[in-house]
């Protein structure tokens, strides 16, 4: 009834305007004009926005007609009203929006595994397969093995993603000759075989070699390395000729009969059926070159094998320190011991001459006790014999094993079979110590007189004996007393350390008087006594122990070995 009644007010305020009478008698909706109906039909004027009504009206008023003003100021209105519900609606749907997308399932990441049809494919999520369909817009052909992918709720493919960039990290066992990945046992989990992602279907991979999976753990997709231990432990073989080692020539010697014949006369030691040594032990006293000697022994094994045959076979010089190897996670020092060994046979399969070079040996091959502090040397031990004559054959491989205490090596090292020499390397005599004098002395350095002669005086004044020379005094059983001089405890880094310090010395002096000034024989003598007076390369206590390691004496026959105390001389200084 009320809307009734406003409709029947609202036709009469419109009737009364020109005395126009806005209903028909029938009380159907109003209709347009003629006028209107003659220039657009009623389906063309149902389209139009009101807007467009207004000027459709408002030009078939007479120019400066009353109603133009008005009409003008209606259009304003509902242009204002029209923009803010456009505004409004815009709202709604921005917010609609909002509301199905929080309202909305979470998409699933998956890895593709493989394409099961060709609108399918095959892939795990959260550690399931499922057999998925494939959006029709997303070609099968541009997904990869490994690579991943979103599913929606219905567990369709919707979106190809890129290659995940983190994982888990495990170590190749072995390849299977269908190309998958047995993966070794890791943080106490089984062995499993996982397949390879496309990024690595045309890569090389070795075992021992360290992957990266998957967050599913069912592809590798990307090679990491053999291990940062072990690559920190490679080092470049250096020129190094034998020519360049003095003082050594026994050793030398016996190095080059035990690891050169061998190799270079295989044919002769097949025929007497002679076992190739597998191991060698360079022992002594320390700065003696025993380092130095190992890395001569690869550079001039090549040499020898390209001169001999003319084959260039390239060397592969594994450099570990001992202390390098230890480490406090249960089990980890002998994985590195495995993986040194694999690495080098590897190299070797492949036609390197493989050297194992360990420094410090008794530092990780010490003799085994009982008791938690030697643990570790427990199982290292017996995972380097192993690894020495065990199943798989120790062939093409050279292990070098050096240090200054032999007697901590576990005996069961240094049997025959595992390491068949102990070359020793001993203290340079006088005429090994002028040759490794004339080799730091090179004619290229800045020299007041010839290397020669210089080398010459300096190794006379180094092994003198006289008594501002005497180093150690010796006390044996029988009462009798011997005094050791600079000479016998000579070394090549003893050497090397007085000629560097003669360098500095004519160093000093150039600056001093704006002039190059050359190494003379005073700088020499000068840096040969500073050397052994500052006495850092030896034990600064008078323990008989200490001392003895450094020498050859037999323990049982010495009483007592020290030091021989510093005299004063005319000037005051201390002369040893």
């Amino acid at each position: 009834m009320a809307d009734s009644k406003k409709k029947t007010n609202l036709q009469s305020s419109v009737s009364g305007v020109g005395g126009y009478d806005a209903t028909a008698s029938s009380g159907e909706p109003i209709q347009p004009s003629t006028a209107f109906t003659e220039l657009l039909s009623r389906e063309e004027l149902d389209q139009m926005s009101t807007l467009q009504l207004i000027d459709l009206i408002a030009r078939k008023l007479p120019p400066r007609h009353t109603s133009i003003l008005d009409l003008i100021y209606l259009r304003d209105r509902i242009q204002q009203t029209e923009e803010l519900n456009e505004q409004a609606r815009e709202a709604l749907e921005k917010l609609d929006a909002i509301v199905e997308k929080l309202r909305s399932p979470a998409f699933r990441v998956g890895t593709f595994l493989a394409a099961v049809d060709s609108d399918k494919a095959h892939v795990c999520l959260g550690g399931t397969d499922y057999v998925c369909r494939v959006d029709p817009a997303i070609p099968l052909t541009s997904l990869q093995i490994g690579q991943r992918v979103l599913c929606n709720e219905a567990f369709a493919v919707v979106q190809g993603l890129g290659f995940d960039r983190n994982g888990p990290i495990v170590r190749i066992d072995e390849l299977l000759s269908d190309g998958r990945l047995r993966l070794g046992q890791e943080s106490g989990l089984s062995p499993f075989v996982v397949q390879r992602s496309a990024l690595l279907a045309k890569e090389k991979l070795k075992p021992a070699m360290e992957v990266r999976l998957d967050a599913n753990q069912r592809v590798a997709l990307e090679v990491i390395g053999m291990g940062k231990r072990i690559e920190r432990s490679l080092e470049t073989v250096t020129v190094l000729p034998w020519s360049a080692i003095g003082g050594q020539d026994a050793a030398v010697q016996a190095i080059r009969r035990s690891i050169e014949q061998p190799i270079l006369h295989k044919e002769l030691f097949r025929r007497f059926e002679h076992q190739v040594p597998k191991g060698f032990l360079l022992y002594g006293p320390p700065g003696c070159g025993k380092t130095l000697l190992g890395k001569a022994t690869a550079y001039n094994l090549r040499q020898q094998l390209r001169e001999q045959t003319g084959v260039d076979r390239p060397e592969f010089f594994l450099h570990v320190k001992g202390p390098e190897i230890l480490n406090m996670w249960v089990g980890e020092s002998e994985r590195q011991v495995r993986d040194l060994f694999a690495q080098c046979r590897e190299r070797a399969s492949d036609g390197a001459l493989a050297f194992l070079f360990i420094d410090e040996a008794e530092s990780i091959l010490g003799t085994r006790r009982a008791g938690r502090q030697s643990s570790i040397l427990s199982t290292l031990v017996p995972m380097f014999c192993t690894e020495m004559d065990g199943i798989e054959p120790l062939q093409n491989v050279v292990v070098i094993l050096a240090s200054n205490r032999a007697d901590l090596i576990d005996p069961a090292i240094l049997r025959p079979g595992r390491i068949d020499r102990k070359i020793k390397v001993s203290r340079p005599d006088r005429t090994g110590a002028e040759q490794i004098y004339r080799i730091y002395l090179k004619d290229s350095l800045p020299l007041a007189e010839p290397s020669a002669d210089l080398a010459k005086a300096v190794t006379d004044a180094h092994y003198a004996k006289t008594p501002d020379n005497q180093f150690l005094e010796i006390a044996f059983r029988s009462g009798r007393k011997e005094f050791l001089h600079r000479g016998d405890m000579a070394s090549g880094a003893i050497i090397a350390a007085i000629v560097e310090r003669s360098k500095s010395y004519a160093i000093d002096r150039s600056i001093e008087q704006g002039a190059d000034s050359p190494i003379t024989r005073d700088d020499l003598l000068l840096a040969l006594r500073k050397e052994y007076e500052e006495n850092d390369l030896f034990p600064p206590t008078d323990i008989t122990e200490d001392w003895l390691k450094l020498t050859d004496f037999d323990p049982d026959n010495v009483i007592r070995l020290g030091p021989v105390r510093p005299r004063k001389n005319e000037g005051g200084s201390g002369v040893i």
